[in-house]
């Protein structure tokens, strides 16, 4: 996914919650209601929790830059927990998903006040949406709380937790049972914990045992009305009972029932509405796939959870359990075929979701010698033979156990399957049904037999394309997916698909660009036909030149088109050949730079600068562009970078932008000398500094040349890495992104060889610089995590290594010049240089 396919989301949300401060009232009112309507869309908490965890802390496994500025996260954070009590429950839901999510990262150190505010809220009887918005967030915090955490946690949270369990008078239950799903996650870790912190643990619960018990016991002892769902939700939070009831009234629907209510957050939650909601899914594909991936409240999430607490807490006994009830209703489901009931499917269909609900686990014990293949392959053979338009969730479920265990299951009922999914999709089947076969296509292409997907592939990416046209919301998401499958399965026939897929796609990316979700998926299918052979050059030519315009007059453009444009030349330009990047680089560079000195927006400057990161290398030469009077972009963006070069973060980061100084220096190119940048500040009094005085006298710095100002970034390096020697001799045991800079190959690539060898009077060719920029896209496929984690040539580099060899080349062919540099040094760096270069002598 490119990298900077998330900034819109950043900006639009960014801006959303800060004009809600705004003093002036239709501005205020306006970002208000964006966000309402916003959060009313399928899957909006599951995306601004995605954003979350992608941009809000740097040394997260999923980040993605842009990182969200200390000021935005304290203004999203305030309006985030005034928002908990909104009157619409999809808002509620979507705000303590953020909320829960944020506060994984930031609670306690970063966000004291969270547990007290909510704690507030759960407190106040008078605010139900407070009540409600409170426990769904606590609810969804509890389940990511460690043992650092539930310690603090327990002693403030459990007495009001249990008002709420003990006061049926006061509380419905639906709120009651997510109050005794916070308990019990608690409890769970509190559990997890008694082997190493056993006195801790018991000194933690046992005020609270007793009271507990007894209403655990109460709940348990209430019978359980077949009309009343919140009771069952109630007890599957406690134990397992009455499992008749649900049976009759859930799955075989043998009772009547009259009534119909609506649970906290607006929802149907009479046990007739599951019928309704049937007759809602045969009609709707969109509906279909929002609530298959909704996790929130419900009798079948409640299920599910039970079982994965069964298979956690008793391992082998609890798979063998799982199977045996699977088994067991599986059978009953045939004996009522067999019988003539209609409602047969039910327990077939609700064992495959059990069954689903744990594919991970149950995979991992089909290898270690269980026999869950036999079951799983005799459930799907059988509904292989029934009707699709009678019993389409039974087929749209096998679909989708296909795709969950299909390293499980036979290659040739994969593969029997496979067919299938490609004739369904094809076909005037029901939509839950082509939501299934794309499910499994998107699974099972990668991993079928070439031959196999060959007389299929065009017919696939024909349906598929034919979906586009019809998909909206949830479903986009799926038929884009389902697309970059097949296209990658093309083969030899890769050439054919490019003319016909590319412009729907391209099309479908410009209609969604505000939506980043869409987009990303969009892009990510242009990259796969990108990456498809002789597809390259023919994409690069239909999308340039539109993308030259949009660039080149990026305010005129709708929300979003510019940065989204920036992402797809991103793509396009990993691992490109030189012709394609001189051609963006002839068509684009210029507006790429203009929007860089014309830009106040840090998460757009970033975004660009990621661009940059692939094309820089080779445009920093040309391209003038005047910006507060410097005379050409390579002295703005020099300025900015020598000043920002020491508060980089992170062993990639710091070991691109370092070895892209010594690069730029070895050239010792004669305009380098003539831009001048800050260099040391000028002390004007004495005394401390006070922010008054500073606001009166503000600092004042020298200037010197840019060749100067990095030759001493270099020294810092330099020095910063040889006290980390130091330090591992004395046996630090604290690592820094420091010790991960030294540890790599001490030989340097052949590719930066060359870029820093090149006469300082040589003509910058593109060639050239393309050596210079190309070890930043080898092994790369836009995220920064990843990029640590590959073993590329910049990452094998040793920069302690890397750096004497530029030193030391510098003294041997310009020692004029070196030493010229060297009189700007400070002593610490002058030392750090003449230690470097008296221990290679040696």
């Amino acid at each position: 996914m490119a990298a900077g396919a998330g900034d819109g989301d950043q900006r639009w949300l960014v801006e959303c919650l800060t004009a809600t401060l705004d003093t002036a009232r239709d501005v205020r009112a306006f970002a208000e209601e964006s966000l309402r309507q916003a959060s009313l869309l399928p899957g909006y908490g599951a995306a601004l929790t995605k954003f979350i965890k992608q941009h809000w802390q740097e040394d997260e496994e999923n980040f993605m830059p842009p990182v969200v500025s200390a000021s935005e996260k304290v203004i999203i954070r305030q309006l985030l927990l005034t928002s908990l009590d909104d009157s619409h429950g999809k808002i509620r839901t979507a705000i303590g998903m953020a909320v829960a999510a944020i506060g994984q990262q930031d609670w306690p150190e970063d966000w004291p006040e969270l547990l007290p505010y909510l704690l507030k809220l759960i407190s106040d009887q008078s605010n139900g949406c407070g009540v409600r918005g409170a426990l769904r967030c606590l609810a969804l915090l509890s389940d990511d709380l460690d043992d650092t955490c539930i310690p603090k946690l327990v002693p403030e949270l459990f007495p009001s937790l249990y008002s709420i369990i003990s006061s049926p008078h006061l509380y419905e239950n639906s709120l009651r049972a997510k109050a005794l799903a916070i308990v019990h996650s608690c409890i769970s870790m509190l559990g997890s914990m008694t082997g190493v912190y056993k006195r801790e643990t018991v000194s933690l619960i046992s005020s609270m045992l007793d009271p507990l018990m007894e209403q655990f016991s109460a709940i348990l002892n209430s019978p359980v009305l077949s009309h009343n769902p919140d009771d069952w939700n109630m007890q599957m939070e406690t134990f397992v009972s009455s499992f008749k009831v649900y049976q009759l009234s859930m799955i075989q629907a043998s009772e009547d029932v009259d009534s119909v209510g609506y649970d906290s957050d607006g929802s149907e939650r009479s046990l007739e509405s599951f019928g309704i909601q049937l007759q809602n899914w045969s009609r709707d594909a969109n509906q279909y796939v929002a609530d298959e991936d909704d996790v929130t409240y419900s009798c079948r999430v409640s299920g599910s959870l039970l079982l994965e607490e069964i298979v956690t807490a008793y391992d082998e006994y609890g798979i063998e359990s799982v199977l045996e009830a699977s088994q067991m209703r599986f059978h009953e489901s045939r004996e009522l075929k067999k019988a003539g009931s209609t409602d047969w499917w039910r327990l077939h269909e609700a064992s495959f979701f059990a069954l689903g609900s744990l594919s991970e686990q149950l995979c991992e014990a089909q290898d270690s010698g269980y026999n869950v293949r036999d079951l799983l392959e005799q459930m799907v053979t059988d509904t292989v033979g029934t009707e699709v338009h009678q019993y389409p969730f039974l087929h749209a479920r096998a679909f989708s156990i296909l795709s969950k265990f299909s390293s499980v299951i036979s290659k040739e009922i994969c593969e029997q399957y496979l067919c299938s999914a490609a004739h369904a999709i094809a076909s005037d089947v029901p939509p839950p049904v082509k939501v299934g076969a794309c499910r499994a296509l998107a699974q099972l292409l990668p991993e079928s037999n070439q031959s196999l997907n060959v007389p299929n592939i065009m017919g696939i990416l024909s349906s598929l394309v034919d979906l586009l046209g019809k998909a909206s919301d949830e479903t986009l998401h799926l038929v884009l997916e389902t697309l970059q499958s097949a296209i990658k399965s093309c083969g030899e026939l890769s050439t054919l698909i490019e003319p016909v897929i590319s412009p729907v796609i391209l099309d479908v990316w410009a209609q969604h660009i505000a939506d980043p979700f869409i987009s990303i998926d969009a892009v990510e299918v242009l990259e796969a036909i990108k990456n498809a052979p002789g597809c390259l050059e023919p994409l690069v030519s239909r999308i340039l030149p539109t993308i030259g315009s949009i660039l080149e007059k990026p305010k005129i453009q709708q929300n979003g088109l510019a940065a989204g444009s920036l992402d797809l030349l991103t793509m396009i330009l990993k691992n490109a050949p030189t012709t394609v990047v001189k051609a963006i680089f002839d068509t684009c560079f210029t507006s790429i730079i203009q929007i860089v000195l014309e830009s106040d927006d840090h998460g757009e400057m970033q975004n660009v600068w990621q661009h940059l990161y692939r094309v820089g290398g080779k445009s920093c030469f040309s391209g003038v562009v005047d910006k507060d009077g410097y005379n050409n972009s390579l002295a703005y963006i020099m300025s900015e970078w020598s000043q920002l070069q020491s508060e980089i973060q992170g062993a990639y980061q710091i070991k691109v932008t370092t070895t892209a100084l010594a690069l730029l220096i070895s050239t010792r190119r004669p305009e380098l000398s003539r831009i001048e940048v800050q260099g040391h500040i000028i002390k004007t009094s004495a005394g401390i500094t006070t922010r008054s005085k500073a606001r009166v006298a503000p600092d004042h710095w020298t200037k010197i040349p840019l060749p100067a100002k990095i030759f001493s970034l270099l020294a810092d390096t330099l020095a910063e890495i040889q006290e980390q020697a130091v330090g591992d001799e004395d046996d630090c045991e604290e690592d820094s992104d420091w010790e991960e800079i030294q540890n790599g190959d001490s030989s340097i690539p052949h590719d930066m060889i060359y870029s820093a060898s090149v006469p300082s009077n040589a003509k910058p060719s593109v060639e050239h610089l393309n050596a210079m920029a190309k070890v930043f896209d080898e092994d790369d496929d836009g995220s920064y995590d990843d990029d640590l984690a590959k073993a590329d040539s910049l990452n094998e580099v040793k920069l302690s290594d890397f750096l004497t060899n530029i030193f030391v080349k510098l003294w041997e062919s310009d020692r004029p010049l070196f030493e010229y540099l060297c009189q700007a040094l400070t002593d610490s760096q002058r030392t750090a240089v003449d230690k470097n270069r008296q221990h290679e002598e040696t």
